[in-house]
This record gives C-alpha cells, structure tokens and sequence, in this order.
C-alpha cells in the first residue's frame, strides 16, 4: 500500500541505517479481540479465553492474515462449533471494536523518527479485508511511505517472502534497514535477512536499542496521532 507518491528525503539516522520498518498490532496499535469479547462475555472471562483458545484461535486468524477469505472462516469455526456460530460472526462483523487506541508511547517515537527525516515502513501482518478499518481510525499510518499488508500479498511474516517483497518494493537493503516487531519469530526472521532487528517491549525500550543502532531523533513535530 503505497501511502506517498515521493519518498520524504532521506536523513542519516544512524550508523549504516537508511530506513524503519516497523510492525502494527502490538507495537503501534492496541489491537486485540479481547477489546470485542469482553463486552459479548460480560463477566465470564474464563470462558472468553477457551473460545480464543478454542474457537476463534490465532492460528485461525491467522490464515486470514495470509488472505483466506472471512466467509470460509467463518464457515470453517462454524462448522467444528456450531454453538458459537454468533460469536464468531462477531469476529468479522464487529472487527473494528477490536482495535484499541494507538499505543502513544510508540507513535511519538515514529513521529520523532518522521521529523528527523526517516524513511518509514510498516510490515504488517492483517487481513485485507479489515485493514482498511485501521487506515481511517490512526492518521499516523499515513506517516509511512509504504505499508505491506499481508493478507493483500497472501504471505505472513515470519515467511522471508513478504520481507523480500517489502525490500525490493521499497528499493532498501536489509543491512541498512532496522525491522521492530513484537513477535520474536519475526524479529529472527529479519534478522536471518540482515535487518537490524529490535525486538519490541516497550517504547522504553526501543529508544535504548534505536539509540544502540546510533539512530539519532528529535521531539515530536505533531500531536496528531
């Protein structure tokens, strides 16, 4: 998803580093179905987490991130439990009430990198089908030159396909690129390209290994996040 029509110019971030690719969910944004399930579950918790575990499970949420359509999702979750079939609608109906707020801590660091000039990527594992929702809820999405979403190319991370389509669709080097995701299977498989991966913890945390990297920023230039 090619969000500029001209690359913003490029600046020396850091010693050897041309440019970031930054994850989504889990680093950027609070996305989680918990958000959605609390409110369906009310007080019943514990049966909210054996229908995630059982039901509409990641591995299952999964495969729409690699572009398996909501309807045979649903059809397939439907099928095993039948009793849930409402639930599980909800997954797709009510996608947007999965997404939280945008984890500020993290934006400002972007908008810090965004003032001082960086390229900005984002790498993200979504279904196309929902991604859209995100794109009208958090402006900062707008800050990247280019977003991979996975469910459009049909490929997830941590397969080293998608990597390669970010690379040569962004005209970077994995060498001269630092990868930041919360996932550490993802984080190894940047790394086996030659990324300078971070594995992401905490805003706290990523300003110290940015500054590891010799990644230099300054103050946010916008509040609008």
């Amino acid at each position: 998803m090619n969000l500029k029509s001209t690359p913003e110019p490029r600046s020396e971030a850091g010693v050897g580093i041309d440019a970031m690719v930054f994850d989504l969910g889990g680093v950027l944004i609070d996305w989680n179905p918990r958000h959605l399930y609390r409110g369906l579950f009310g007080e019943d918790v514990d049966g909210m987490e054996r229908f995630l575990a059982e039901v509409c499970t990641s591995a299952w949420n999964e495969k729409q991130d690699a572009g398996r359509s909501w309807e045979e999702a649903i059809a397939e979750a439907t099928a095993s439990h039948p009793e849930h079939a409402a639930l599980i609608r909800a997954y797709r109906e009510r996608s947007e009430e999965t997404l939280g707020g945008p984890i500020t801590d993290s934006v400002a660091v972007l908008d810090e990198l965004r003032g001082a000039g960086v390229r900005l990527f984002a790498l993200t594992n979504w279904s196309q089908f929902t991604f859209p929702y995100a794109l009208a809820r958090y402006p900062f999405l707008r800050w990247f030159e280019d977003i991979v979403v996975s469910g459009r190319e049909g490929v997830i991370k941590p397969n080293p396909a998608i990597f390669r389509l970010l690379l040569s669709r962004a005209g970077i080097e994995a060498s001269r690129s630092a990868f930041i995701d919360d996932s550490l299977k993802n984080v190894a498989a940047a790394t086996l390209l030659g990324f300078r991966a971070i594995h992401f913890r905490s805003a706290a945390q990523l300003r110290l290994d940015l500054a590891n990297l010799g990644v230099r920023v300054q103050r946010p230039v916008t509040a609008d996040i």
